[in-house]
């Protein structure tokens, strides 16, 4: 199984792969002058020097540079495991370039090459989402936890699809169990509260909202959430203030700004 090539959360998770670790080093010269052997060292070269040039690419931001290569390599058709590690960078580029669809595609040929694929598994899910496309999502994310059940990737990538699909059951199972090994995850505490809220947990929703603060107290979203919890549980100078908090810690978010400053005015002070 290979180890999960993403670095990080959410969401933004179309960057530079490990691709590079994957091909093998340069092809040495065949010890035969059959054509078809010489064929099959031509190719195997071609596809050595096209992964350099789309790695290239890719750290330079050149995904459409990158989705030629990676192309050409599909093309080629590679053995294992070159082949679905260019079908995975290629799906890498698409997704860079707004092609959700074809990234889509590319994954899941790459999964269908190696049905334990973990990374692509994971861009998968989140393709899915940013598709649309929420009951391949949900498959994609069960079949991840099924083979990965302690990997925080996994729980988070099947928490949020959950979430997304109103499971709230799921997302705060799956939020739980990578919270226990992970408690320092303000995004995950913030994503339980909100699965734990849509079950009519307010109080664990509250004192999920307070660890995600705790860990990081400028994070606007979690201070809205808190906000609409207390106001839920009648709180209202309280919640007034929380709406008051993420108004002002809002400012790179004018959307959310926006609403935090109309709850907060809805509220009428003390």
């Amino acid at each position: 199984m290979r180890a999960l090539l993403l670095a990080a959360l959410l969401v933004q998770l179309m960057t530079t792969s490990g691709a590079a670790q994957t091909y093998a080093p340069s092809t040495p010269l065949p010890r035969t002058t059959s054509a078809p052997a010489l064929r099959a060292f031509a190719t195997a070269r071609e596809v050595e020097e096209r992964f350099k040039f789309g790695l290239d690419a890719e750290a330079r931001g050149d995904w459409k540079g990158a989705a030629a290569e990676f192309d050409r390599i599909v093309e080629l058709n590679p053995p294992e495991p070159k082949g679905s590690t260019a079908q995975y960078d290629l799906a890498i580029a698409y997704a860079n370039l707004q092609r959700n669809d074809d990234a889509a595609r590319a994954l899941r040929t790459a999964l269908a090459r190696d049905p334990e694929f973990l990374a692509a598994m994971a861009n998968l899910v989140a393709v899915d989402l940013a598709r649309g496309d929420l009951a391949e999502a949900r498959r994609i994310a069960d079949r991840y936890v099924a083979l990965a059940p302690d990997s925080a990737r996994a729980l988070y990538s099947r928490g949020i699809v959950a979430l997304e699909a109103g499971d709230a059951a799921t997302a705060r199972e799956d939020f739980g169990k990578l919270l226990h090994g992970n408690p320092s995850y303000a995004v995950a505490h913030y994503n339980l509260a909100l699965a734990e809220e849509r079950l009519g947990r307010f109080d664990a929703a509250e004192r999920e909202l307070n660890s995600a603060l705790a860990l990081a107290p400028g994070y606007a979203r979690a201070r809205f959430a808190l906000g609409v919890v207390l106001l839920r549980q009648g709180e209202h100078a309280a919640a007034r203030s929380a709406f008051a908090r993420a108004t002002a810690d809002a400012s790179g978010d004018p959307a959310l700004k926006n609403i935090a400053a109309a709850m907060r005015d809805s509220i009428k002070g003390p």
